[in-house]
């Protein structure tokens, strides 16, 4: 089997990040939730893995961190708690509807949506630039000048790859005063993040994909004076007779119990990205990536999407072969050759309409660290048998 589905979610993971789980299951009680031993691990645990967080993306520090399910349950937590009835806010054509529809929702609610399209968008579905699924930053900083609340935006493309310049985009708006906040479901663990140095305001992300901890966890990083509203409230271990829930953070965004034996795992993962190093990560990622590209250039009719003359992506090709079917192709992989990738929309639905890919979908290819060069061309040989 060859699994070409990491922006999905990871596969492969270290050894070390299910003996953690296992280990948490056996020995781990309720962090924050009491003194005796067993809840005192969980506590260490859970603060341990903040700290690493928020060294891996320049956190204000680990009490600006909170826990999630996932980027999703992070992305409604930032939305929704910043987001009111009146407010404009700027999105990309990029995004996962783990933004869209959270914002859709507050624009029923008296929010205005401004969404930035790609460079091209207006051109042939073949058109070569078009299919580039390039973000239109003059467009982007002419609606950010002319006063927004808040930007949401991905740091690279589920479906393309593409990534974001969010250095630059944060610069426009911490001098523009608006609200940066940064989806990094693909690309936290592989390509670097410095809230300070990007200027980022809320970070959103997951812990099943580049960090290669377990499903179930994720979190937000929040910057200094940064406040968001709470999604829940409820039982937070502490001011047990308060009507309220408690707004120092990071419990103002943590009600009930935690998933520790998730955050656990996701713990151990971190000890391997800060061991591995990010770049070796990215590398090796980027090996497999390359030499599958170089292949299925060759194959007649291929129809590829993103921008690979970007020097730094997520490891991801999307393409279709002809007018076939993405899913046709992608079980055709699966069925005959044992290689797992995803056809179909992805969840991006302004991307593939930007790509003109609406009724097609794509074939989407993603790749981790663990994947070698000889999968990717393995891979390549088999799309072309199609």
């Amino acid at each position: 089997m060859i699994y070409l589905d990491s922006a999905a979610t990871s596969y492969y993971r270290p050894d070390s990040v299910a003996e953690a789980v296992a280990g948490a299951i056996r020995t781990m009680g309720n962090g924050s939730r009491g003194t005796h031993p067993a809840a005192l691990a969980g506590a260490r645990v859970i603060y341990e893995t903040r700290e690493l967080l928020a060294e891996l993306f320049h956190a204000p520090g680990p009490d600006r961190v909170a826990f999630t399910a996932n980027s999703t349950e992070s992305l409604n937590m930032a939305i929704k708690g910043v987001v009111r009835p009146g407010d404009r806010v700027a999105v990309t054509a990029l995004e996962h509807n783990s933004v869209l529809r959270p914002l859709y929702q507050m624009e029923a609610e008296g929010a205005v949506l401004e969404i930035v399209g790609c460079v091209g968008a207006e051109r042939p579905p073949g058109d070569p630039l078009r299919r580039k699924g390039l973000l239109d930053y003059h467009a982007l900083k002419t609606i950010l000048e002319g006063g927004v609340r808040a930007l949401v935006c991905t740091h690279a493309s589920n479906l393309t790859g593409n990534l974001v310049d969010i250095r630059r985009i944060g610069q426009w708006c911490r001098r523009a005063g608006v609200i940066f906040i940064v989806d990094a479901s693909q690309t936290a663990g592989i390509i670097p993040i410095d809230m300070e140095r990007d200027c980022i305001d809320i970070l959103c992300f997951t812990g099943h994909k580049g960090l290669m901890g377990p499903q179930g966890t994720g979190g937000i990083c929040l910057g200094e004076g940064i406040e968001v509203e709470p999604l829940l409230t409820g039982g937070s271990g502490i001011m047990t007779f308060s009507r309220e829930h408690p707004r120092v953070m990071p419990t103002a965004l943590e009600a009930g119990t935690l998933n520790g034996h998730g955050i656990a795992g996701l713990r151990a993962a971190l000890g391997y990205l800060k061991e591995q190093g990010p770049d070796s990560l990215r590398r090796r990622e980027r090996a497999a990536m390359d030499a599958f590209l170089e292949q299925v250039r060759e194959i007649p009719g291929v129809k590829l999407y993103g921008d690979f003359d970007q020097p730094e992506r997520a490891a991801i090709v999307a393409l279709n072969l002809g007018d076939e079917d993405s899913g046709e192709v992608s079980d055709f992989l699966a069925q005959e050759h044992e290689i797992y990738t995803r056809g179909g929309g992805h969840c991006a639905p302004l991307m593939h309409r930007a790509l003109g890919t609406e009724r097609q979908g794509a074939v989407r290819f993603s790749f981790s660290p663990f994947n070698t060069v000889e999968e990717a061309r393995q891979a390549a040989a088999a799309l072309a048998g199609y």
